[in-house]
């Protein structure tokens, strides 16, 4: 029997007639529905406008430059950050500082993202982990442009804060394993007039090359149309699985509060035990799970407490697990036997 798998795309059969029509359209390269996909998710997010790309890689490109900084420029990030941040990043002639998260919520802490100010940084580059949003920061009164990653975070909500109002400019990937998917695929996008001009202005020579396909659009905008009932569904399987694990000494990752909406992007634990035995436990009864952040910038700290005291607990700790709508019922009740067990 296979093992339960970690991701599966929110795609339905009818969902493939859109793209079929743009297939009978014959336009199936940048145009319209690129464009109604584009505002469709800067309305969702309270956004100005933006820019819709073709890969995850190009809209952090496209944020950067669109900061407009100077040659040889520091950038600050969590250490639990994706470790390709650093490839991109370097690529452009920039260096990256890394500084320590807050416990509360996995992302920058509010301190270290004025440490790194301190230090030279000319931007922020916040990347929001596993649906939580940074409730106790404010990270633009620092006078820096702030990028914010809301890939994994995407609809998570919190009294009047949600993900997407902590930037100046938000980024959004849409790959296979998103909450909402064009099969690949990001955008960038400003909430004010700041960095209009700059976004726009981003690799004239080539957009017509890089710009999210309409095909890949139109896969997008009927998620976005159905996204109300996927999150509602995502949020029900996430309360469950937290109700399990207080049936352990473990913990869930992130906010408790009862009023966070989560948009159940994964479930990750704060585990009290070695994560191997909790994966081989989990593998037993089908059930994948694996290491949090192994592929982030920690993998080159691992050992570095006295820098990251709060993260790099949970580089060597945190688990996640299944979670998504398609998830049968079965599969379901065999995920709250595994969490309420896990030792």
């Amino acid at each position: 029997m296979a093992l339960i798998p970690f991701h599966k795309p929110t795609l339905r059969r009818k969902d493939m007639d859109a793209v079929l029509q743009t297939m009978v359209d014959e336009r199936i390269g940048p145009g319209e529905r690129k464009n109604a996909f584009l505002k469709q998710f800067c309305e969702l997010i309270g956004a100005k406008g933006g820019i819709a790309l073709r890969s995850y890689v190009d809209g952090l490109c496209c944020a950067l430059q669109a900061c407009e900084l100077e040659g040889k420029a520091k950038i600050g990030a969590s250490i639990l950050s994706p470790s390709w941040y650093q490839s991109v990043v370097e690529s452009m002639g920039y260096e990256l500082l890394c500084g320590d998260i807050d416990p509360e919520h996995g992302c920058l802490a509010q301190e270290e993202a004025q440490r790194l100010v301190e230090q030279g940084c000319s931007a922020l580059l916040i990347h929001l982990p596993m649906c939580q949003i940074p409730i106790t920061c404010d990270y633009k009164q620092l006078g820096v442009p702030v990028i914010e990653d809301i890939t994994q975070s995407l609809a998570s909500e919190y009294e009047d804060r949600r993900a997407g109002s902590f930037g100046d400019l938000i980024l959004c990937a849409f790959e296979e394993d998103c909450i909402v998917s064009t099969g690949g695929g990001a955008v960038l996008a400003y909430t004010g007039e700041t960095h209009q001009k700059s976004v726009k202005a981003f690799a004239p020579q080539v957009r017509p090359y890089i710009e999210l396909p309409d095909m890949n659009a139109a896969l997008g905008m009927i998620q976005l149309a159905t996204l109300g009932e996927q999150l509602a569904k995502r949020r029900e399987l996430y309360a469950l699985f937290a109700k399990s694990l207080l049936k352990t000494p473990h913990r869930i990752f992130g906010i408790g509060n009862i009023d966070f909406l989560p948009n159940g992007y994964s479930f990750c634990v704060a585990l009290d035990s070695k994560p191997e035995d909790a994966i081989k436990f989990a593998n037993k009864y089908q059930v994948s799970a694996k290491k949090t952040f192994t592929d982030t910038l920690a993998m080159h700290a691992g050992d570095r407490f006295d820098l990251y005291p709060k993260a790099i607990p949970l580089y060597l700790r945190a688990l996640t697990l299944p979670l998504y709508p398609f998830l049968k019922q079965g599969e379901v009740e065999l995920l709250i036997k595994v969490i309420s067990h896990l030792s």
